[in-house]
């Protein structure tokens, strides 16, 4: 190497280093947030081992399923799974019972269904599981079928507590489905609030619950230690942050000061290359902490 490659390629790490910098604090966050992806929002685009392939080269740290495995072999399982682990990725939450918590002629099969799930969860190594509260029963009270899915739940706990597995309920808004029981997490907090049991929380969707309710922030703070679980989207649309109306920068910040630890799910459908927005949208987190604001997208 003659002294001018010397010193084009010093006065190029030089300039670099602001950049190096700035990429290793937008990456690590000032808080102990972790990053996953729910892996759906990819797989209508791309095959299962390509998705794992992007939440890896986005810098995430685990992925989300959503009863994909019940169809995997033996040998499905374990070849997958080796490959999440050498991505240095982990199944981090997993839905798949079909059944819903709140609906009284369902009990039997729900926990039919909940215990498969939680066979399933030891296999993947997954500490969290996914449920939803199913259909209102037009012949029920509202007070009725809640009781019911505060009895069902109770049960579900003491069933994944002998596992050390965590249970979070998730509330869908009704323009997405118009005939679900559980449609505000206002809801899902009483009920946990009335399980009681430290390993039933709420998965606290942003995009479900903007789309619904609004007055994100406040039900944020006020129930704080019953969220298990936060799943990010823009409205409408279901795409990145910044594409839409929710002040996503608000939000990270918030979790912040209440210390939150626990992991960001990007739940949305890139509206351009898939690593690229993941990624951006990753990053966004930490420089929303810095006092930064999201980016602007057409």
């Amino acid at each position: 190497m003659n002294r001018r490659t010397f010193v084009q390629l010093a006065a190029g790490a030089t300039l670099a280093q602001p950049l190096l910098t700035d990429a290793v604090h937008a990456t690590t966050s000032p808080t102990r947030f972790r990053f996953s992806i729910m892996l759906w929002t990819l797989e209508k685009q791309f095959p299962f081992d390509h998705c794992v392939e992007i939440a890896a080269e986005a810098g995430y740290n685990g992925v989300q399923l959503v009863g994909e495995f019940q169809k995997w072999t033996t040998q499905d399982t374990q070849r997958i799974m080796s490959r999440i682990h050498s991505l240095g990725l982990v199944v981090d939450s997993m839905s798949g019972v079909q059944a819903g918590f709140s609906t009284p002629s369902e009990t039997g099969i729900f926990i039919s269904q909940f215990k498969d799930q939680l066979e399933a969860a030891k296999r993947l190594d997954c500490p969290q599981v996914i449920l939803l509260s199913g259909k209102r029963v037009p012949e029920l009270s509202p007070a009725a079928q809640a009781q019911t899915a505060v009895e069902n739940l109770k049960r579900a706990a003491d069933l994944a507590a002998n596992d050390h597995i965590e249970i979070v309920i998730e509330p869908i808004d009704a323009l997405e489905n118009p005939t679900i029981f559980l449609q505000t997490v206002t809801d899902a907090f009483e009920i946990v609030g009335q399980v009681g049991r430290p390993n039933v929380k709420v998965l606290y969707d942003f995009y479900h619950e903007q789309r619904g309710f609004g007055n994100l922030i406040e039900k944020l703070a006020n129930h704080f230690d019953q969220v298990g679980l936060v799943h990010i989207a823009d409205v409408p649309g279901r795409h990145e942050p910044g594409t839409g109306e929710v002040n996503y920068a608000n939000i990270y910040r918030k979790l912040a000061d209440l210390r939150y630890d626990r992991f960001i799910a990007m739940e949305f459908y890139p509206t351009g290359d898939a690593v690229d927005s993941l990624k951006n949208a990753r990053i966004e987190v930490a420089q929303a902490m810095r006092g930064g604001c999201l980016s602007t997208r057409g």
